[in-house]
């Protein structure tokens, strides 16, 4: 993701399903949201969000990473790469999901770039000096939802997969409740106050256009060298829209 609080919004209720199914799951962010304040240093802020970040993970059972890129400004350059491959290293992800490469925030987009490139290089033996994981591979990769289900132009994203999040509703919203530095930035910066109920409202939004009570959307990547079988479905089967 590209800010603390982003895997809240956008996709926390799959991640929580992954971890009660036994799956070691990963926030990762590319900054530290040090732009997302009225007041307080960068310095300040990133340890307030990042602090915020890691407590939200953990309350589920997650672990939390930052990259540590200034907020505003992630750029798709050799450094921020390397930087991202070096912790796809780590990991050795099985199933990524990234941000939108269409989205109202150039962070999220250039974050979707960062994410798509290191999923199909990461465990290249040359591409990065951290020793490589046995059995990394190229992993599943999906798209989360863009900001209220359109693209940077305002137009409609059109899923291919969505996960039923209705019993995990409530511990998303805990989630993103830990990132109460946000509330007044967004108040003031995006007209936006009452950003936990938002959500749940999107995401039941959302579960109603598939016929449940709440749910969070993705595109999966199917280009070439990516897994082309839907993980996500086949783990959680509700529909996809083909369904439809």
């Amino acid at each position: 993701m590209a800010h603390p609080d982003d895997a809240e919004i956008t996709c926390a209720g799959t991640l929580i399903r992954l971890a009660e199914s036994g799956w070691d799951v990963h926030i990762a962010t590319t900054t530290a949201g040090d732009c997302g304040a009225l007041e307080g240093s960068p310095e300040e802020i990133a340890k307030i969000r990042i602090a915020e970040g890691t407590r939200a993970a953990e309350s589920v059972g997650l672990s939390f990473h930052c990259l540590g890129q200034p907020d505003g400004r992630v750029v798709y350059d050799r450094d921020s790469l390397q930087q991202t491959i070096d912790l796809f290293r780590q990991i050795a992800p099985t199933l990524v999901i990234t941000m939108p490469l269409s989205d109202y925030h150039a962070d999220h987009e250039v974050t979707g770039q960062l994410g798509r490139a290191a999923s199909f290089v990461y465990a290249a033996p040359n591409a990065s000096a951290v020793p490589l994981k046995k059995g990394s591979t190229v992993p599943y990769l999906y798209y989360c939802d863009g900001h209220g289900g359109v693209d940077r132009m305002g137009n409609p994203i059109e899923p291919t997969v969505c996960v039923d999040i209705t019993e995990q509703l409530d511990r998303k919203t805990e989630m993103l409740a830990c990132h109460a530095s946000q509330r007044e930035w967004l108040k003031a910066h995006n007209g936006i106050d009452e950003y936990l109920s938002m959500m749940r409202d999107y995401c039941i939004d959302r579960g109603r256009q598939f016929g449940t009570e709440a749910a969070e959307a993705f595109v999966q990547h199917r280009g070439h060298g990516h897994p082309r079988e839907d993980l996500l479905t086949e783990l959680f089967p509700l529909r996809s829209l083909s369904d439809h």
